[in-house]
């Protein structure tokens, strides 16, 4: 499972401060315990910081390149810009952008920065017409993406669709719609990864971890390799770990069994 963690993010209201008063030790600390907690990718995301986004967004990764200098990096903004500057001075392997979707202009707007670097892209499931309602609709925009960023250079290996996760609680068909789209894009592209925002899920609701957990192993099921989520969630990681070993991702339970003995499993 590649996890993409979430936690260096400017939209959550105890990490903002930090990436406004460039507190090296609260960033610094929340990169290395994701990523010791198993984050594959570590997510920047600076969108909240307006004017000083580009130059916020610039400070957070050369702290990773001094911190984490091999971990990859997910560059997390809307902005063109943003994500150019980023990929310019990146120099930590593998990198990501979050994101792009199907919607003309904002496609047009990354295509050169994407032909130019050729990133791994996280790509939403949501065009000009706004977020379908049926899987249907989506699997004909992850179609439609996938073949244009084919178009632009990138591998099917580089590409992860996000089927755009919508709260069960605004309509109770949003989890099927979800699932079907991921089993859909995962049959007809086998090597095109599959990302999410899990927690969406949920949105509103009270118990909102265990809809989160659930939520997860039925998209594991139907195909998906990828998330973006709380690797410090150690039942959520262990719900994780435990779906790997069921689906014979984690051969002979060899990752299961490290874990154990790391006791970073919660029962």
């Amino acid at each position: 499972m590649i996890i993409i963690g979430e936690k260096l993010n400017s939209t959550l209201k105890a990490v903002r401060p930090a990436m406004a008063d460039k507190d090296e030790a609260t960033i610094v600390k929340l990169a290395k315990t994701q990523y010791e907690a198993g984050a594959s990718y570590i997510d920047l995301n600076a969108a909240m910081m307006g004017e000083n986004e580009i130059e916020t967004l610039e400070w957070l990764t050369n702290l990773m390149h001094k911190v984490l200098p091999d971990v990859p990096l997910a560059f997390d903004s809307p902005d063109e810009n943003a994500i150019k500057k980023a990929l310019e001075i990146n120099k930590n392997p593998n990198p990501m952008v979050n994101s792009v979707t199907a919607e003309k202009e904002r496609f047009d707007a990354m295509a050169p920065v994407l032909k130019e670097f050729k990133p791994a892209i996280v790509a939403l499931c949501m065009d000009d017409t706004g977020m379908p309602e049926t899987a249907d609709d989506r699997f004909k925009i992850a179609d439609r993406l996938i073949n244009d960023l084919v178009k632009l250079g990138l591998k099917h290996s580089d590409i992860y669709i996000d089927p755009m996760i919508r709260p069960i609680g605004t309509g109770s068909h949003y989890g099927n719609v979800a699932i079907e789209t991921i089993r859909g894009v995962k049959q007809k592209f086998p090597e095109v990864h599959v990302t999410a925002g899990l927690s969406n899920i949920s949105f509103g609701l009270p118990g909102r971890k265990v809809i989160n957990q659930v939520f997860m192993v039925s998209c594991m099921n139907a195909g998906m390799d990828s998330a973006i989520l709380d690797p410090l969630d150690k039942k959520l990681m262990t719900l994780l770990y435990a779906c790997e070993a069921i689906l014979g991702v984690d051969d002979y339970c060899v990752n299961w069994l490290t874990k154990y003995r790391e006791d970073a499993l919660e029962f």
